[in-house]
């Protein structure tokens, strides 16, 4: 498409970070938040591609979406994509956490790469919206403001004296896009102070998106950062390139100063240089940072109940049940949050979901497993879930999907029986290949080379029993693989 004048280049760019620490047990590290399905049919994360995607216009064409993550969560992001086949996309691979601004600053060092200078529609993967018109009407007023030069964030009109939040003073009357100028950046209040805010009308909430024009974003973290500029230029003039993965050189990139777009830029616009504009978003924006969030957003009964999964309440109010494995019941209670899994169940008065945080701290102190996988846990391939373990054993079920393959592996502690449940296996095992059907198995000694895969066109399914003094993950020894896992990657 060849574009005039008056054609605007926007490049989405989704920040798929975090780790959700307060929606635990649902949101693990391994599978954070961001990739659940809490509102709606689809994942925040889909939700949040979208919305961007869809906000193009007359004057305003949509480019790739670049996806900032990190390298541990890939193959969600990409398996995520596959459900959207309409987005195209290529993702920033972070090696470690490094905060906002150098997440940012990747992308827009990618959007110039081709000499090209679009405008950045910056936005989290963690969030919910309601009014999708509301939100695209406000996203492509900011573009257009952005456009001269300003860097236009966006400001969640509020409903309530938050205290959880930082707040956005506006000053003056609106431009021509419905942008007023930014007074200044107010930090996460006290009660007290919440109210005289939302009483002033002056206010809005923080919502971490920001419009800016790319050179743009790297002129004013240059003023204002230049050490976050340098070191992540450095990372991202050694990355590496495989297909729709660009990998930042991991030395260096471990090397940036650890900061947010808000402290490393954003707050230090205001009566500088860098004019900085805020567009008003009300569209029923939620960032679902607490369980509490998830029931105000879900459909609740007449009993003002949110329930997920197989759950009878009886003289149950105002609370959310979510069963996710087992059927739960709830009798004679309210104001509750309750939320099973295969392996974990979280109680919590609904007003203290915040603090749940400080569970997921106690799981990372004594190193358990709860904090970071769940108990059926995805792989490139498929996924398997662990349904029995003891002494010298484990029983997985695995789900391969069609047309995947395993590694070519082996392990050094540990031994395999297979067993066919669904669908057709073709086996690697020492310098045989063979084929099982339903209802057939296969052994696998310890120390032998061996690789399952999925040559049918439906999922394969099998029972894994192992067998041996050692069942960790990390007994993997990788001689080939399909996905660029390391030998040493526990994935």
């Amino acid at each position: 498409m060849q574009m005039t004048s008056a054609m605007h280049s926007v490049t989405p760019v989704v920040l798929c970070g975090g780790s959700g620490t307060r929606l635990w047990p649902l949101s693990r590290t391994g599978f954070p938040k961001q990739f659940l399905v809490l509102s709606g049919k689809t994942s925040l994360f889909q939700q949040a591609l979208s919305r961007v995607n869809g906000l193009g216009s007359p004057d305003i064409v949509i480019n790739e979406t670049l996806i900032v993550t990190n390298e541990e969560h890939r193959f969600l992001v990409l398996d995520q994509l596959r459900e959207l086949p309409d987005v195209k996309a290529r993702l920033l691979l972070e090696p470690a956490g490094r905060n906002t601004a150098p997440a940012l600053t990747l992308a827009a060092l990618q959007a110039i790469r081709n000499g090209d200078d679009p405008i950045l529609v910056v936005t989290p993967a963690d969030q919910t919206v309601q009014d999708l018109q509301a939100f695209t009407l406000a996203l492509q007023n900011s573009i257009h403001a952005a456009t001269s030069g300003a860097i236009v964030i966006l400001g969640i009109a509020p409903n309530r004296p938050e205290t959880g939040f930082g707040y956005i003073k506006r000053e003056g009357a609106a431009g021509a896009y419905r942008e007023f100028n930014v007074s200044n950046f107010a930090e996460k209040p006290d009660l007290e102070t919440a109210k005289a805010y939302l009483a002033s009308n002056d206010y809005s909430w923080n919502g971490g998106m920001f419009v800016v024009r790319a050179s743009r974003w790297l002129e004013a973290l240059k003023h204002f950062s230049p050490a976050i500029l340098n070191a992540t230029q450095a990372a991202f003039n050694a990355s590496a390139q495989d297909n729709a993965f660009i990998r930042p050189d991991t030395n260096k990139f471990l090397a940036i100063p650890s900061e947010s777009v808000d402290y490393a830029v954003i707050e230090k616009c205001p009566g500088s240089a860098f004019p900085i504009k805020m567009v008003s978003l009300d569209a029923g924006w939620n960032d679902l940072g607490a369980w509490d969030a998830v029931w105000q957003v879900g459909d609740r009964d007449a009993h003002g109940n949110v329930t997920v999964g197989d759950t009878l309440l009886e003289k149950t109010k105002d609370s959310l049940v979510y069963a996710n494995h087992r059927l739960v019941g709830t009798v004679g209670v309210s104001d509750l949050i309750i939320i099973e899994t295969a392996d974990a169940v979280l109680v919590a008065d609904r007003s203290q979901s915040q603090h749940v945080k400080a569970i997921v701290s106690q799981l990372e102190e004594s190193a358990r497993d709860e904090r970071v996988l769940h108990r059926k846990v995805a792989r490139p391939w498929g996924w398997y879930d662990t349904i029995d373990t003891g002494e010298r054993f484990k029983v997985k079920r695995i789900q391969v999907n069609p047309g995947a393959s395993l590694s070519l592996q082996r392990h050094a502690k540990r031994a395999e029986h297979w067993v066919v449940v669904k669908g057709v296996a073709e086996v690697i095992c020492g310098d045989k290949v063979i084929t099982l059907h339903e209802n057939e198995s296969t052994y696998i000694p310890l120390g032998e080379t061996h690789r399952l895969s999925n040559p049918g066109k439906a999922p394969l399914e099998i029972i894994e029993v192992q067998s041996g003094g050692y069942l960790g993950e990390d007994d993997i020894e990788r001689l080939e693989d399909s996905y660029g896992r390391k030998r040493d990657m526990n994935e």
